[in-house]
């Protein structure tokens, strides 16, 4: 069952963020991850205004996406962007039962 990275992130220090966005890329690819939408055109329908940037990653189990978050190379690279280059909140969520409720 596929999985979903989903993030929103703010860019705080574009030249520190760019040493993050430049590794992801290949740390990705190792783990089977493939990007279904970054940083396009986008609109708040609610909530608050503080991300723009909007990022989702398909993965074929919950568990490949989580193991990619986890990595020690995710890590590092995240290090650039955890280092106060960035606000992120991220969230893996797998398609479960898309049957409405």
């Amino acid at each position: 069952m596929p999985a979903y990275w989903v993030a929103r992130s703010r860019i705080i220090d574009p030249v520190e963020y760019k040493k993050y966005t430049d590794q992801i890329p290949a740390i990705l690819a190792r783990h089977g991850g493939k990007v279904l939408a970054r940083g396009g055109r986008f609109q708040i329908m609610e909530g608050p205004d503080k991300f723009h940037r909007f990022v989702v990653i398909e993965f074929a189990t919950f568990e490949q996406g989580v193991a990619c978050f986890e990595s020690a190379e995710y890590k590092a690279a995240a290090a650039f962007r955890r280092g106060g280059a960035g606000e992120v909140e991220t969230v893996m969520v797998d398609s479960g039962d898309a049957t409405p409720r």
